[in-house]
């Protein structure tokens, strides 16, 4: 069976020797262009003699985001010179810039909704996915999302900012949820390697009180509801997983100091020093003691808990928590 990455990678170079070909016919074949098919080709070698993506100056292999990210990549971190890893560091610092710029507000309030959310990278970028936006279908309300692209680090983040534009896209056709998480699930299988995958969860929360849920494979929801403390299953697999993929939706009433707690699972699956997991369990517990609290209080207290149960022992995972929470 081929590679994944391999073929990903052949595919991209492929089509980027097709790309040098017609512009070194429009253009003349410069040195700077004739460079880039020279590395374009060599590559395409590596990957007939199966060689591609291992380091040319340890064999050891190359890390996978960065092949990703760039298919011409050539050594591993550790064989950069210091110009190539101080330029790489600059990258990577742009990048955060970049993803920084894709998160909403951090406090939104609308149609009688308070939403906060906690965002923390594992390293300069993420591969969690968390939007909020206001509905303009007429109706009122906003849409909630929060996500969690497979994999880390710059890979991870350019799949993450992928689903970004996706979903804002497809917010302007106005589709009902089901559909909305359908047409994204689509595209992005459609559009990415077939080992690239990501859990999200899809939500409306309409004037009335009125919510709407897709869970496509991600971390349960807690809904925080008149002293009851329920996780709510998904109602779906990962969006990449199958492009036919269909979702259902959950529907439910929230009243007044109502709460919907959302995380990915960076918060549940952290380890303390004795490899013992925070777990959702312990999360559940957490949240029916500290429901009558405000969203930003409400996910402040989660981050506590976690220092507090982690002893000093360093995040490994990217980490996004949200709450929503109906104050009229």
């Amino acid at each position: 069976m081929a590679n994944p990455i391999d073929s990903f990678a052949n595919a991209q170079l492929h089509d980027r020797r097709e790309r040098l070909e017609s512009a070194i016919a429009e253009f003349g074949g410069t040195t700077h262009l004739a460079r880039l098919l020279q590395e374009v080709d060599l590559a395409l070698e590596r990957i007939d003699k199966g060689s591609y993506g291992l380091c040319e100056a340890c064999q050891e292999p190359i890390e996978k985001d960065r092949l990703l990210a760039d298919p011409l990549v050539r050594l591993c971190i550790d064989h950069l010179t210091s110009e190539q890893q101080r330029a790489l560091e600059q990258d990577l610092e742009l990048a955060s810039r970049i993803q920084a710029t894709l998160l909403p507000k951090r406090n939104v309030t609308s149609h009688g909704w308070e939403v906060h959310y906690y965002y923390e990278p594992a390293g300069p970028v993420s591969g969690d996915y968390c939007d909020v936006m206001t509905s303009d279908d007429g109706g009122g309300g906003l849409y909630f999302l929060l996500g969690d692209v497979a994999g880390k680090g710059v890979a991870a983040s350019l799949l993450m900012s992928h689903l970004h534009a996706i979903f804002r896209s497809l917010m302007a056709l106005r589709l009902p949820v089901a559909q909305l998480a359908e047409r994204a699930n689509r595209v992005f299988c459609e559009s990415t390697m077939a080992t690239s995958f990501a859990t999200l969860i899809c939500g409306k929360a309409g004037p009335a009180g009125e919510v709407e849920l897709c869970n496509a494979g991600h971390c349960h929801p807690i809904l925080l509801r008149r002293g009851e403390v329920t996780a709510l299953e998904a109602t779906g697999l990962p969006l990449g997983m199958f492009s036919s993929g269909q979702y259902e939706v959950k529907r439910m009433e929230m009243a007044k100091g109502d709460s919907l707690l959302l995380y990915t699972d960076g918060l549940i699956e952290a380890r303390n020093a004795s490899q013992s997991e925070y777990s959702a369990s312990r999360l559940q517990e957490l949240a029916g003691k500290k429901e009558a609290l405000a969203p930003q209080a409400l996910a402040e207290a989660c981050l506590e808990d976690l220092r507090v149960f982690l002893s000093g022992s360093a995040k490994t995972d990217d980490l996004t928590i949200m709450v929503l929470r109906r104050v009229v």
